[in-house]
């Protein structure tokens, strides 16, 4: 079946409002693409959202079952409703601000109690619906509307924080490899546990003008700059790594740090 047919099938709204080049587009199709191949549908599945753009996925245009709760509150959600029925298939579909930050306490615990629900944080480094405010993922010296002279703050390595609280199954995958990206959802899918995916995502209209960026494809085409693939970071030198990231699926932190350089 192709894209335009699953969207038919599978989304309430065929147009949607998001700006244009949003990466959340990209993550409709993937995630329509990987239920398909999975042979299954989207009413097979039971979704929580909290505030922001991404919540308007399986708020708005999933034709499935969902819950819509207050900002930062989508995980505590998610696990209730697995707690109430243990049958559902329970998603949460957040963003870096929803997820890590407002609701990065229930984050951690919920990958401490290993609560058997899967977690899409699409993060594109911003509070995108609010105005623009600087995150927990925003890159140093970024310019957001709360930070006009540069982010000064460490931003926040999901994978690693959900690593090094035990996760068992986190990932990272960019929007600039849809193909790829197709792969990673099927897996977080049908693993066991929690299971948790950082998918980077371009945001051009709040993000991107701030920041010298203001076409999708050139943030495209940054994303393949910046993030290597877990087998060519294996084969890259540490001392040519530079400030770039790694994807891919990882089991553990130990896994995952083995793929970076080790920071002074």
């Amino acid at each position: 079946m192709n894209i335009q047919e699953l969207r038919k099938l599978s989304l309430r709204e065929q147009r949607t409002t998001f700006c244009p080049g949003c990466g959340f587009e990209t993550f409709i199709n993937c995630f329509l693409r990987a239920v398909d191949d999975l042979g299954r549908r989207m009413d097979d599945y039971t979704f929580t959202e909290g505030i922001g753009c991404s919540a308007w996925i399986s708020n708005n245009y999933f034709k499935a079952d969902n819950f819509h709760t207050a900002h930062g509150r989508a995980i505590p959600a998610a696990i209730g409703l697995k707690a109430a029925n243990p049958q559902l298939d329970v998603i949460t579909i957040g963003g870096d601000g929803d997820l890590a930050s407002i609701g990065g306490n229930h984050l951690i615990h919920a990958v401490r109690k290993n609560t058997p629900i899967a977690v899409f944080c699409l993060n594109n480094f911003i509070y995108g619906m609010t105005g623009g405010q600087v995150g927990p993922t925003t890159p140093l010296e970024s310019i957001t509307s709360t930070t006009v002279g540069g982010n000064t703050e460490k931003p926040f390595d999901l994978v690693k924080l959900v690593l090094g609280v035990g996760g068992e199954h986190a990932s990272r995958y960019p929007t600039a490899y849809p193909h790829l990206l197709v792969k990673g959802i099927k897996r977080a899918l049908v693993a066991d546990g929690f299971r948790f995916m950082e998918v980077v995502s371009q945001c051009p209209r709040q993000y991107g003008t701030r920041n010298q960026a203001s076409a999708a494809a050139s943030m495209l085409a940054q994303q393949k700059a910046v993030y290597l693939s877990r087998e060519k970071a294996r084969n890259t030198d540490r001392g040519e790594f530079g400030d770039r990231s790694v994807f891919g699926d990882f089991d553990n932190l130990k896994e995952y740090l083995d793929l970076l350089p080790t920071e002074e």
